[in-house]
């Protein structure tokens, strides 16, 4: 008989004060920023607990509320070369609380004097200026607003107290996502007409940090929550699966590193003074190692990331396109991106997330030119030669874009446009013609490719292979 999961069936008093406001309460920041402040509250005494606010209409407030903050995180995936996995119970989390309902609650919450964090993951759109939200005294449709009038009544009821300003890390898929989220404060500072000295203390007590989060959250477990709620003797409606691997870079000053010790407990947490570099190695390396993948696995008949890594002649051609030429394009320590690329290949095998080609392979030439291109032109700048693999990788690509193979309708899924270059160009029958009207156009590499010694033979050369001989690796 399966207990309902709760602080009472659990015996887990509630013992920590509320140092995290978090919005969202989805699946990633539950398995992601969650999990880590609980192994913190184990490990390193930090003494902490979170209060979720339900950032939309449809959240997870109620079930979070039923549960007492309680759930299960699951991580399956593979792990120094073996299968993994981990079940947790997560008890951090004290509740959740919805503005929409209950406004002066919420506002309520800023009030909390051991108040330190504000944590967030609001989807990329979700840090933007609403002007419709007009004032601070009702609720505001976006995130940033009602994040500012919850920083403005803090600001008020401590009557502006230096010591109260607070450390924000937003989670959001946004370049820069800390500067993002402190412009769009200040606007809404203009927008409601908040006194100045209230963005003095904005600008002065409190600390917008840039961050990179990557952890692969596939959320729910339906197929398996019979038997993973019968392990745990729970009835749990809020179970997450993750992956083991995570990556968190918190660009941030020393005093956020002492706040949030999680790199102290073997955690994958890295403050740093610039994340730049590590949003480059994640761009080339994990999803570069993706977008060169999917044309030559596809064309090699494969269809899933798994299957892949695990073809032994289409594993060896990522692994040192990996290790061979994209990685010596990039500024951190060898040993580091290494690292880096062992668990990306370790992600790729994990047997419990089907990850499907076609769904990488969306708007894929775009994707080639952001992710792979610029690992091709360091390549050739750094070793005055072009690097094969990811030269390959091109090639096949302007072969999957044709649409078909042997015979099979390959559902490309791009831009109108872009679909529209490649139709034309393959309406020749002249290997060289296709290759010179793909590599020449601006509108789809931002630059004339035929341009780069070779470049234009070697892409002709592998097509030929591919087109002629059916050969590709």
């Amino acid at each position: 008989m399966l207990k309902k999961l709760n602080r009472v069936t659990a015996s887990l008093p509630q013992q920590h004060p509320i140092k995290i406001l978090q919005f969202g309460g989805g699946n990633f920041l539950r398995a992601f920023a969650d999990w880590m402040i609980d192994l913190l509250n184990e490990q390193a005494s930090f003494n902490g607990a979170v209060q979720i606010v339900q950032s939309t209409t449809s959240g997870k407030g109620d079930l979070i509320n039923e549960q007492q903050g309680l759930y299960h995180v699951v991580l399956n995936g593979i792990k120094n070369g073996s299968t993994y996995e981990e079940t947790r119970l997560i008890t951090c989390v004290n509740g959740a609380v919805n503005p929409n309902e209950d406004y002066q609650s919420y506002l309520k919450t800023g009030e909390n004097p051991d108040l330190k964090f504000i944590i967030s993951n609001t989807t990329e759109v979700g840090i933007a200026f609403n002007p419709k939200d007009t004032s601070n005294l009702t609720v505001a449709d976006s995130f940033p607003g009602k994040l500012t009038a919850l920083l403005y009544h803090r600001f008020t009821y401590f009557k502006g107290a230096s010591d109260k300003g607070l450390i924000l890390l937003p989670c959001e898929l946004l370049e820069k996502n800390g500067e993002i989220l402190k412009q769009t404060i200040h606007q809404y500072i203009v927008h409601w007409q908040l006194p100045n000295v209230f963005a003095e203390w904005i600008n002065n007590c409190n600390i917008f940090c840039n961050t990179l989060v990557d952890r692969i959250v596939p959320g729910f477990p339906k197929e398996k929550i019979s038997e993973i709620q019968e392990s745990t003797g729970y009835e749990d409606s809020l179970v997450v699966m993750a992956e083991p691997f995570h990556l968190f870079v918190i660009e941030s000053p020393e005093i956020v590193r002492k706040a949030f010790p999680a790199d102290k407990i073997g955690l994958n947490v890295k403050f740093v003074k610039d994340l730049t570099p590590y949003r480059t190695s994640k761009v080339r390396i994990l999803n570069g190692a993706h977008t060169t993948l999917v044309p030559v696995a596809y064309l090699c008949g494969l269809r899933t990331v798994c299957e892949s890594i695990e073809d032994k002649a289409v594993g060896e051609f990522i692994r040192k396109a990996l290790n061979d030429e994209i990685i010596p394009t990039l500024d951190l320590p060898k040993e580091e991106l290494h690292q880096f690329a062992h668990d990306v290949m370790e992600r790729f095998q994990n047997p419990f997330i089907r990850h499907e080609l076609m769904s990488i392979a969306l708007n894929s030439i775009s994707k080639y030119k952001v992710r792979v291109l610029p690992s091709v032109l360091k390549y050739v700048e750094l070793k005055k030669q072009l690097p094969e693999k990811l030269i390959l990788s091109l090639a096949a690509l302007i072969r999957f874009y044709k649409g078909e193979w042997r015979g099979e309708t390959i559902a490309l899924n791009d831009t109108p446009e872009v679909l529209t270059i490649f139709k034309k160009a393959w309406s020749s029958d002249d290997l060289a013609v296709v290759t010179h009207e793909i590599l020449s156009n601006k509108n789809l590499w931002d630059i004339d490719l035929t341009s780069i010694s070779g470049l234009e033979d070697e892409v002709k050369g592998y097509l030929q292979k591919i087109e002629l001989e059916d050969k590709l690796l």
